[in-house]
């Protein structure tokens, strides 16, 4: 295996190009958040959840919730949330929520994404936030 040593800079500039070859700019994680979200919304397992939590402050939590994947998928760096508290004190989650969450997320991103690669790019950081937080909330025996 081979290592390249560069600076957080050279990073952040690298992370930044291969966004932008891909389309991934402010706008369409905008439309994909807001896309997305609707779909959580109105799904009949995940919308409860969500709104239940949520309720009147959408608005705000999307903002938040573009931030982070602007952060995410593009290097931004205005998150500053902590999505492990925020996602271990919910009831009545279940680790295959996760299952119906990633299934609606990779559904968004293929209606509005031109490229498979934009959709795998986004599905990879997707899929490890997942594994992140099932094992913060149900333990290694639910992370699979």
């Amino acid at each position: 295996m081979t290592f390249r040593v560069r600076s957080a800079a050279a990073r952040r500039e690298e992370i930044e190009a291969n966004a932008a070859r891909l389309g991934i700019d402010e706008a369409f994680i905008s439309t994909l958040v807001d896309t997305f979200y609707a779909r959580v919304r109105a799904h009949p397992r995940l919308g409860p959840i969500f709104n239940d939590e949520i309720g009147d402050e959408w608005d705000a939590h999307l903002a938040k919730l573009k931030d982070f994947w602007a952060s995410v998928a593009m290097n931004a760096g205005r998150y500053s949330g902590k999505p492990v508290p925020a996602h271990t004190k919910l009831d009545g989650v279940s680790a295959e929520d996760f299952v119906i969450w990633l299934g609606l997320f990779r559904e968004t991103l293929e209606d509005l994404s031109d490229s498979e690669e934009t959709v795998d790019y986004f599905m990879q950081r997707a899929e490890r936030i997942a594994r992140s937080l099932k094992l913060a909330m149900f333990g290694l025996e639910r992370v699979d």
